[in-house]
């Protein structure tokens, strides 16, 4: 049975993918004490396929940004239950980084970000405010437009 938070996802539509293996020499997360590393993941859909690819501001458009940042974060909490076994062991979404695959003159990534963000906060409610940082970087995995990592403090 789901728990409260995979539900209150599951109301909105989402449900988690089978969480990826790492493609290189890394774990997908790592539990020191209470919190919980979770590497970056970038934007696959459940079918494995890149929901954006290429550079945000030359091609790959912000609302387009914001849904594959919204992809990676799904893909964070896939992991954190492949971690936990529970979403409901989440006391709080400590910190997101983000890095957004963008052109020179690309000012928007934190624009971008918020559908992560604002992802977090849908699934654990005022838990689910953090820390971040958002980077404009030259390129990414796969050409994926965003990629998002995380750190969570858990029961």
């Amino acid at each position: 049975m789901a728990g409260t938070v995979e539900q209150k996802l599951a109301s909105q539509g989402i449900t988690l993918p089978e969480p990826t293996s790492p493609v290189a020499n890394y774990v997908p997360f790592v539990r020191s004490g209470n919190l919980l590393f979770v590497s970056g993941q970038v934007c696959f859909n459940a079918e494995g396929k890149l929901i954006a690819k290429g550079k945000l501001g030359a091609g790959v458009t912000l609302e387009q940004g914001v849904a594959a940042a919204q992809g990676c974060a799904i893909n964070l909490l896939a992991q954190i239950k492949a971690a936990l076994g529970d979403l409901d062991k989440v006391v709080r979404v400590v910190r997101l980084g983000g890095f957004i695959n963008s052109a020179p003159d690309f000012f928007d990534g934190p624009k971008v970000l918020n559908g992560a963000s604002d992802l977090m906060v849908a699934a654990f409610g005022d838990k689910g405010r953090h820390a971040r940082t958002t980077v404009g970087v030259a390129s990414l995995p796969a050409d994926a437009a965003v990629e998002v990592e995380g750190v969570f403090e858990v029961a």
